[in-house]
């Protein structure tokens, strides 16, 4: 369903990486390591239609992802660096509001259950400016429990601040997604217990394993 053909990306006067392939299948998982500097979040926001590669393209289901963005878009769960909580907002509004966007179910009950999985639920009404960083790296991630029409999860580092009980309500829902045929790639810089027939693409070695 993904595809990455030939892609290049130079940031710069450096080419972080060139001649790029990748081929993803439903129910398949891929953990993209490097060093600090080496492309890794260079390449999921190209994998995500966030940034245009300097050469090569990104497919899904065969089509390029420029010419069908909206497609793509209701198919793709993305978390980035940058958490995209509003600060403005309630912990329960941060997700129902991320649920209505997507068109998923943004009733109270749902939002609820998702803070409950990742253990929030005495945050609800609490505003997310007063949040810590990983409890707000925790919201971030709640949404992805409304995310069942994203096919594709696209996560740069999800398991920084998180802990322990975190970490693994965050192993339950990716098993969950590629069980339902979905797709995760995502990066992590710590030892991640993913499951056995996960993909690994090392950005140094440019090597598959």
């Amino acid at each position: 369903m993904l595809q990455a053909i030939d892609l290049e990306c130079v940031r710069g006067d450096r080419c972080l990486f060139q001649g790029l392939g990748i081929e993803l299948a439903p129910g398949q998982c891929l953990h993209i390591a490097g060093d600090n500097g080496a492309g890794k979040t260079s390449l999921l926001r190209i994998l995500a239609g966030l940034l245009s590669p300097t050469q090569g393209t990104v497919l899904w289901q065969g089509q390029d992802i420029t010419r069908t963005r909206e497609e793509y878009g209701s198919d793709l769960a993305f978390v980035g660096h940058l958490n995209g909580v509003k600060d403005e907002l309630t912990v329960l509004e941060n997700i129902r509001f991320e649920a209505a966007l997507r068109g998923s179910d943004a009733s109270t009950e749902s939002a609820l259950a998702a803070l409950i999985r990742l253990g929030l639920e005495d945050f609800a009404d609490v505003l997310a400016r007063q949040l810590s960083q990983g409890q707000k790296r925790r919201v971030a991630l709640a949404r992805l429990c409304g995310a069942a029409r994203a096919r594709l999860w696209i996560l740069d580092e999800p398991f920084n601040a998180l802990d322990a009980r975190a970490v693994g309500s965050l192993y339950a829902l990716i098993e969950e997604q590629l069980a339902a045929g979905g797709i995760v790639v995502l990066t992590a810089h710590q030892k991640v217990d993913l499951p056995a027939d996960a993909l690994r693409l090392d950005l140094l070695s440019r090597a598959f394993a």
